[in-house]
């Protein structure tokens, strides 16, 4: 949640921030800007799945030995699958063959061992320094292969390639794009008050291959990935001013786009990378939207409003902008009109605390934090018949983002006293928990599928 709002609209906020960080989040200092490996990994618990998953082997594949490093591309297939909570899949132990081409597998008998489908694949290396991943899909209860895929990689790159394994799976069997390719942003919480560090890491889907981008003293806050997955925007507050900062993730390459008087905060990247929406409170101290070109640092107002309007998203279209106003006098979310600011349009009612917009990345469906009782949980409404699904069930769930598939939301959680990732998909069905073994987690944001 950003805290960023004056009274009027941070009155439960703060409440809960205290709660949730035990520390004030004005006071940035970033350094350390260099990409490196992160000490703490995401470890993902499945605590609610569908009732009846698909049943599926994942064989081992073929080997390109020494060639692949001894890597098992079919150990993180299936470990993407499961994760899932969408797949059963049958244990190496209780296979009585491990055919690696389609037309090796004898369907009677993976049948009779009770799976739907079966994956077989190869990994070869047809020249040095390049590694082909070839896998197949069968379906067993007809016996006919639903499709075949060549993946290129190499040594380096052989983990996403197997995540692209995964992603073909998916889309072949549950007719929804896979999003285990992708990668999160998050804030890691590392100590006790007032030693403690805050890390901005940049971490595969599954939680692997983390890397910290930043590093700081004091907490960071309100991380948004570019379109193109090759920038991260964040609020600091070095120099105890407030900033906004566009970071390049591989290279540590940053840039300072905005230290206005007042209040810089809230970025969030436009759908063509060409600006960002962002809270600024100027001079007199009231918060609204604005519009920043990133090329030309110009400005444009997009709310004028004594209310306080923050935490702005952009539709998938780049035409509208949704955020939290406290106007009809409680936090509620609105949407704004680019080309005519002045037409401006609620869009949640029904509870009296709506707040931290983010948009499907079809623009159909938006996820909020919603006050349900004394309680604090993630929402998802349906633009078209306004219909709202309260997905979570924690006390203090903050910072909902949706996956790039649409499938899925992350969102900050508890679990006790130490703050954790959580996913639910947007059925309700399944919900999993990313815990960190060392210190507590905090605002995902969910990066876009890669270009």
């Amino acid at each position: 949640m950003n805290n960023l709002m004056t009274d009027r609209v941070a009155g439960p906020l703060r409440q809960r921030a205290r709660q949730v960080r035990g520390c004030a989040l004005l006071a940035l200092a970033a350094f350390g800007l260099g990409v490196a490996p992160a000490h703490a990994e995401l470890q993902i618990l499945i605590t609610k799945g569908v009732t009846d998953p698909i049943p599926i082997a994942i064989v081992p594949f073929g080997r390109a030995v020494p060639a692949d490093g001894g890597f098992d591309v079919a150990a993180v297939v299936q470990h993407d699958l499961e994760s899932s909570a969408r797949f059963r899949a049958m244990q190496r132990r209780d296979m009585l063959t491990t055919p690696t081409s389609a037309n090796d597998v004898q369907a009677a008998d993976w049948k009779a061992a009770g799976n739907d489908y079966v994956v077989v694949g190869r990994v070869t290396a047809p020249s040095a320094g390049e590694l082909d991943i070839d896998c197949d899909l069968i379906n067993i209860q007809t016996g006919t292969r639903v499709a075949s895929q060549k993946f290129i990689a190499n040594a380096g790159s052989l983990r996403n390639a197997a995540h692209l394994v995964s992603d073909f799976i998916y889309g072949k069997v549950l007719g929804v794009r896979g999003a285990f390719a992708t990668r999160i942003a998050y804030v890691a919480v590392q100590g006790k008050p007032p030693s403690q560090r805050f890390q901005l890491i940049v971490a595969d889907a599954d939680g692997e291959n983390p890397k910290v981008i930043l590093e700081s003293s004091q907490p960071i806050m309100s991380p948004a990935w570019s379109p193109d997955e090759q920038w991260l925007a964040y609020v600091s507050f070095e120099n105890r001013l407030s900033g906004v900062y566009v970071q390049k993730v591989r290279t540590g390459e940053r840039q300072l786009v905005s230290a206005r008087v007042g209040v810089n905060g809230a970025p969030a990247y436009s759908p063509d990378g060409t600006r960002l929406a962002l809270t600024l409170s100027g001079a007199g101290g009231n918060l609204d939207v604005w519009l920043l070109d990133l090329s030309t640092q110009g400005l444009t107002r997009l709310t004028d409003d004594p209310a306080v309007d923050t935490e702005p998203a952009w539709s998938p279209d780049g035409k509208s902008v949704y955020f939290t106003s406290d106007r009809a006098g409680g936090p509620q979310i609105y949407k704004v009109d680019i080309a005519q600011p002045k037409r401006v349009e609620r869009i949640t009612f029904g509870s009296g605390y709506n707040a931290r917009p983010r948009l499907s990345p079809d623009g159909k469906k938006i996820a909020f934090v919603t006050r349900e009782g004394g309680n604090y949980r993630i929402a998802v409404q349906d633009l078209a018949s306004g219909t709202v699904s309260v997905l979570s069930h924690g006390a203090l769930d903050e910072s909902p983002s949706f996956a790039p598939n649409g499938a899925v939301v992350i969102y900050a959680g508890r679990d006790g006293e130490v703050g954790t990732l959580q996913t639910v998909s947007v059925d309700g069905l399944v919900t999993q928990r990313l815990k960190s073994d060392q210190g507590e987690v905090r605002e995902p944001v969910w990066g876009p599928f890669p270009r």
